[in-house]
């Protein structure tokens, strides 16, 4: 597993650099809009899935450089696949659908098998994350429940908890990228955070992070793991912190406090957010933009902790469902959006 790590050098500050999106590539083929993305953690290969019921497996070759399309995983679910998300090892892909279920699949030889499939929820699941080490899978549903599964031998999952705290529809789950401490967001303009009872192996809500007035539609945290940023309906993200230092030295949870408000800057719903291992975050919106925020080190008293770097407008034709930055290269993104394509970008500095 591709360890976090860092390639600028303390005192870099990139909220100096002038920077430029350039589109690498255009991937085509899904028949409806495209949900959401996921790179592998271990290999080249990108998941796509979308509302034409597949996913979509793309690989990057080693002699052209450009990407294109390995697989199609199709005929298990039976309505829009929402999400996908690799394990840490690379070598299993879950997919949640609408139809209700989550999918488990495994290339075996060359060609991806569906090896499980695990039911429960009453209606879509809208998200799947594994934990850091691979042993845990949350899924979350329209039903208002999150569900951990736990990864046992021979493809097998078994429930060990159905959370229900969440008073709406269950956008995003997602774990923290260093402790088993899951995050979940909703239609109900909370973001949950949930950890397991030392004594009783119980999981239980240990905090509710309010101020957003409207959905939380994603979160995601810095490489450290002591910041989060979630995007929502009401067009701001907010940055959150944490004492990270507590949480890692067994001396129970530390509570997550509201750092700041970048409002101002999108005019419409505000879907994906993805903070990169270098400190820059990305926003997919409905007004088919992309964005660049980074710290602002000008050390203004009062001035704000981060700044707008760059707006790729009309980055898509229709609505950005999700960007993710890719593990491998520093500055890759990959975008998918409502137009039924994928984008494959690379952020440059200007000299």
């Amino acid at each position: 597993m591709l360890k976090p790590f860092h390639f600028c050098f303390p005192g870099m500050d990139l909220s100096e650099e002038g920077l430029e999106l350039k589109e690498i590539q255009r991937l085509e083929g899904h028949t409806d809009r495209v949900w959401s993305l996921a790179w592998n953690p271990t290999s080249s290969l990108l998941a796509s899935c979308s509302g034409d019921k597949t996913v979509r497996i793309w690989q990057r070759s080693s002699s052209t450089s450009s990407w294109h399309c390995k697989a199609v995983l199709e005929e298990t679910h039976t309505r829009t696949v929402r999400s996908c998300a690799w394990s840490p090892s690379g070598k299993l892909l879950a997919t949640a659908s609408f139809d209700a279920t989550t999918a488990i699949w495994e290339l075996i030889g060359d060609d991806f098998e569906c090896v499980s499939t695990l039911e429960g929820h009453e209606n879509e699941v809208k998200s799947v994350s594994w934990n850091a080490s691979g042993s845990l899978l949350a899924t979350c549903s329209r039903d208002k429940s999150v569900w951990i599964w736990e990864v046992l031998p021979g493809n097998e999952f078994e429930c060990v908890s159905v959370l229900q705290g969440h008073t709406q529809d269950v956008k995003m789950v997602q774990w923290h990228p260093t402790m088993d401490v899951l995050f979940s967001c909703s239609y109900d303009n909370n973001v949950k955070i949930w950890a397991e009872d030392g004594d009783s192996d119980d999981w239980h809500c240990v905090q509710t992070l309010g101020g957003h007035t409207s959905t939380v539609w994603a979160l995601s945290f810095n490489p450290e793991g002591d910041k989060m940023v979630t995007c929502s309906d009401d067009l701001t993200i907010k940055i959150w912190e944490t004492d990270n230092i507590t949480m890692q030295g067994g001396e129970g949870y530390a509570p997550w406090k509201h750092l700041c408000t970048l409002s101002g800057y999108h005019d419409r719903t505000i879907f994906s957010v993805h903070w990169s291992r270098e400190g820059i975050i990305a926003t997919g919106a409905a007004d088919d933009a992309i964005r660049f925020f980074v710290e602002s080190k000008d050390g203004l008293i009062d001035g704000p902790l981060y700044k707008l770097q760059l707006k790729k407008e009309q980055a898509h034709d229709m609505d950005i469902n999700s960007v993710q930055w890719s593990f491998g290269e520093n500055r890759l993104l990959a975008s998918a959006s409502d137009d039924g394509t994928i984008k494959i970008w690379e952020l440059v500095s200007i000299t």
